[in-house]
């Protein structure tokens, strides 16, 4: 018969059961470019800067293709030049860079994606999703979408509005995922890029979740002017009229880089670590990231932290990561049942969307551990928190740094 220390010891040998994996935070980019399109460095060399910098997932996004097949580019003839390639093999050295001179031309190859994401991806720690930014156009209007974790490239579509092109491009990739089995999703670009998109365009969309609220590039006005609406502002009448009038899910809000110059930091470059979204999931896995995503589990930032998000339909809540010497202030911005909606489109689009009790202040806060207690008559209330602190290597001017928190609605 074992002794009572033998039994105890015999136990402690005993593998316990693992315990579900508890959600935490995950970093990631899933807007950015590389020479396979308008981008001016090689993929492993993006890869390799969001890898270092503590990010956990990303996706390449390059215009209209994706990074498959043999491709080979003039080392110098191209966007990122002599300096990206001696960088690249620097980096990477000759058993990986392949590089020839033909007929007098100095070559490098392109490596595709099943290659780059072999090399790259760190499992539990980084990962890479195949992604295509799906680039369209309405009467020489820029019209944009991500694809993310797509399987199969995606042409665009075309269409016979904005609406439409946006539509038949969503489609595309729902329908892409349905056949495959693969979990993706798609995702509006930059609205303001081009002045090409308004709220209307976007509101009686069917399958389509997220949008740009920020995205680093210089040119895409996410801060509207006198004549256009803000992203911000868009954001709210899309919501305010998909709950309010055609009883439509939530748009939720992204921060992206839409990097493409990796070699010169400057305000009028679009470069990396300008905009970012953090998503609560159990692992890193392309599943987990976009259920939770289209969950709304997750939040958008361009430097702010934030942590303990909580929203029971009573009370919405989270808190600030502090950083010394740096103030927060919090809006609670939200649009309750009787805002005045209107069947006229200009005024949909209008410039003053508060005027009609659309995304109007229901709280303000400077605590670390903000809170808003709904009234129940809400149909969203989002937060957006901004900072004392200039943002580095800002995409405009005197830009602070930010934090958008993704809508929710309360209780019944």
């Amino acid at each position: 018969m074992k002794t009572i220390t033998q039994l105890c010891l015999a136990l402690t040998l005993i593998p316990l059961t693992a315990h579900a994996e508890e959600p935490r935070w995950w970093k990631g980019n899933l807007h950015t470019h590389s020479l396979w399109s308008d981008g001016d460095d090689y993929p492993e060399m993006i890869a390799d800067w969001y890898r270092s910098n503590d990010y956990n997932f990303l996706g390449i996004s390059d215009h209209n293709i994706l990074a498959e097949g043999q491709r080979w580019i003039h080392v110098e003839k191209n966007a990122g030049g002599r300096v990206a390639f001696e960088k690249y093999l620097k980096r990477f050295g000759d058993d990986w860079v392949e590089h020839k001179v033909e007929k007098k031309a100095p070559q490098v190859r392109l490596k595709t994606f099943a290659e780059y994401q072999a090399k790259m991806s760190v499992p539990g720690s980084f990962l890479l999703m195949q992604s295509e930014e799906i680039t369209d156009r309405f009467q020489g209007l820029p019209i944009h979408l991500n694809a993310t974790n797509l399987k199969k490239h995606i042409a665009p579509r075309g269409g016979t509005s904005p609406a439409a092109v946006l539509q038949n491009n969503v489609n595309a990739v729902l329908e892409q995922r349905k056949e495959t089995g693969q979990p993706m999703f798609p995702h509006i670009n930059h609205p303001n890029f081009g002045w090409a998109l308004k709220p209307t365009d976007m509101i009686e969309l069917k399958g389509e979740r997220f949008f740009e609220v920020y995205n680093g590039h210089p040119s895409v006005r996410n801060q509207g002017d006198k004549d256009h609406l803000s992203t911000s502002q868009m954001w709210d009448i899309i919501n305010a009229y998909r709950t309010g009038v055609y009883k439509l899910p939530l748009l939720f809000g992204l921060a992206t880089d839409d990097s493409h110059n990796y070699h010169q930091l400057a305000i009028g470059k679009s470069n990396t670590g300008r905009g970012w979204v953090m998503v609560k999931a159990k692992s890193l896995s392309p599943a987990n990231i976009i259920s939770s995503m289209e969950k709304g589990d997750f939040y958008s930032s361009s430097g702010i932290t934030i942590s303990e998000i909580k929203s029971n339909g009573r009370v919405f809540s989270f808190k600030i990561k502090p950083e010394d010497g740096v103030t927060y202030t919090t809006r609670f911005i939200g649009t309750r049942k009787n805002f005045k909606s209107s069947p006229d489109k200009a005024k949909r689009n209008s410039t003053e969307p508060s005027d009609a009790g659309i995304g109007v202040t229901l709280g303000q806060a400077q605590s670390l551990e903000p809170s808003y207690n709904f009234k129940g008559d809400e149909l969203y209330v989002r937060a957006e928190v901004t900072s004392s602190k200039k943002k580095a290597n800002p995409y405009v001017a005197g830009e602070f740094e930010r934090a958008w928190l993704q809508p929710v609605r309360p209780s019944k």
